[in-house]
């Protein structure tokens, strides 16, 4: 099942996973001398808040890039760590390593691995060629649609019968258009897009969207 508001929920195995949730951006930006809002964090956890309260999950699977940078679960802040720890205590939460964080985060608890493999499914960060039931992030990919007046671009899921790709799902993270040729290399016979709204999908064809 996919959620509108980024997730993907297995209910036979009582599990939930999210993508890209880039914690710490804004304190990452900070230290280069970008400043940005430092409530990234915040709202990033109260979006999954959101679905750990709807969809009471009893594995949580973060797939990659959940913090910015390799020491970003030390930037975050005392009120934000003690939300995180107790997501990680009340769940089987599972860090799933990304290129912006390869080292498993500090002090948060769970687990760290470099996929989460099941009988049926492979969770990972970024796609591999020619994978079979693979559910990847990385890309954090987006659609843009006709609209009146112009388009709507917004992040979106992207499947086929091989491989689910998920959007990002933090609060500032940009996203790369699914006709890119490194999405649509993965699709090499079309999909689905799963475009995110307010509280329903949007489904197209992977061939028939516009470019963003």
């Amino acid at each position: 099942m996919l959620d509108p508001a980024g997730g993907l929920l297995w209910p036979a195995v009582g599990l939930l996973a999210v993508s890209d949730l880039h914690l710490e951006k804004g304190s990452s930006y900070a230290r280069h001398g970008q400043l940005l809002p430092p409530w990234d964090t915040h709202a990033t956890l109260d979006r999954l808040a959101l679905l750990l309260r709807r969809y009471q999950p009893r594995i949580v699977i973060a797939l990659g890039d959940s913090f910015h940078d390799a020491d970003g679960s030390t930037r975050l802040p005392s009120g934000e760590l003690s939300r995180l720890r107790a997501m990680t205590a009340a769940h089987r939460f599972i860090w799933v390593q990304g290129n912006h964080d390869p080292v498993p985060p500090s002090g948060v608890g769970g687990e760290w691995v470099e996929t989460y493999v099941t009988a049926s499914l492979v969770f990972r960060h970024q796609a591999t060629a020619g994978a079979q039931g693979e559910i990847s992030g990385h890309h954090h990919p987006k659609a843009a649609v006709p609209a009146r007046g112009g388009s709507v671009s917004r992040p979106c899921f992207v499947s086929d019968s091989r491989r689910l790709m998920m959007p990002a799902f933090g609060a500032y993270t940009g996203g790369l258009d699914v006709r890119d040729p490194a999405i649509a290399r993965l699709f090499p016979r079309g999909g689905r897009v799963f475009l995110l709204g307010r509280e329903r999908l949007f489904s197209f064809a992977l061939g028939t969207l516009r470019s963003g």
